[in-house]
């Protein structure tokens, strides 16, 4: 009897351990939509359409039940908020409502991005101010979608991890300013670097020095074979950006890549901690843990 009961709890055991475990082909399929994002020059036609094969593939996931955690519903969260229509941004806005009832600590901006981008989807004003355009109607340049800025306070936004409207006139002013990626026909690798590097020693800057336009800049000359440069801007990156899981995970991702298994361990490792949802960081962690032993 003692051995019947010893066994079935260790089958419970089991199955909610199973029960807990993150979709890994649906981490993966978020992983490339972020990294596709991230790469350099966007071609976006192709984007697009690998876009949609994330979403017909994620449809598949959902049917068969196949998402259990609130990491599942994060990421197929993220998937669908990348579509081109209302069906995928309400479908954004409730996998992101599962993600935060299994998980009430998690990261809610993407709720809000949710629910601003299928508001503007359907013609009405965004609530949270998540949402920019750039057409014909703002003279080609940046500007915030149309706001109704009577429904939610920037204590609330705070909360959702949302920019304060203060800082969203900011963020229109970073997103118009001269783009890193316009030098690069202009500059070797390596001037284009310390080009940057004296730019942010400047008190005020013409170019957009984000997070984002560096990371984006390091996999252009990943993706094309220039890996000195690359973990150069990654490094940079993480200088600047000390405090961002995302510089640390690309800049682990360059070490990897140039053989520094040591280092590439230790930016991960810093990767994670910053951003616990990092699963594949995780992943590389378990492998290079794996290999660490067998040498």
């Amino acid at each position: 009897m003692k051995i019947l009961i010893t066994l079935l709890w260790t089958l419970l055991a089991i199955g909610l351990t199973n029960a807990q475990s993150d979709n890994t082909e649906l981490a993966d399929m978020y992983r490339l939509d972020q990294k596709d994002r991230t790469s350099g020059t966007i071609d976006w036609a192709k984007l697009t359409h690998r876009d949609s094969l994330r979403r017909v593939r994620l449809r598949e996931l959902l049917n068969a039940d196949k998402l259990q955690t609130a990491n599942d519903h994060y990421h197929a969260a993220m998937i669908f908020q990348h579509g081109n229509d209302t069906i995928a941004s309400e479908m954004a806005i409730q996998m992101m409502e599962k993600a935060i009832q299994s998980d009430s600590t998690m990261n809610k901006w993407l709720l809000a991005a949710a629910i601003d981008r299928d508001l503007m989807r359907k013609g009405k004003p965004q609530i949270y101010g998540t949402q920019y355009i750039m057409d014909a109607s703002t003279g080609n340049k940046f500007a915030l979608y149309q706001i109704d800025t009577t429904i939610i306070s920037d204590h609330v936004r705070r909360a959702y991890n949302v920019r304060t409207l203060a800082e969203q006139r900011e963020e229109v002013a970073r997103l118009n300013k001269k783009k890193l990626h316009t030098l690069v026909p202009e500059m070797s690798g390596q001037g284009l670097v310390n080009f940057i590097k004296a730019e942010f020693k400047k008190t005020a800057t013409s170019y957009d020095l984000s997070e984002m336009t560096i990371n984006s800049l390091g996999y252009h000359y990943l993706n094309n074979g220039d890996l000195n440069i690359a973990l150069q801007l990654f490094e940079l990156n993480t200088i600047h950006y000390p405090d961002s899981g995302n510089t640390w995970d690309s800049y682990g991702e360059a070490l990897l890549k140039d053989g520094q298994k040591s280092k590439a361990r230790e930016a991960y490792g810093k990767s994670v901690q910053l951003d616990p949802n990092n699963e594949h960081g995780r992943k590389v962690l378990e492998q290079l843990g794996e290999r660490r032993k067998h040498n």
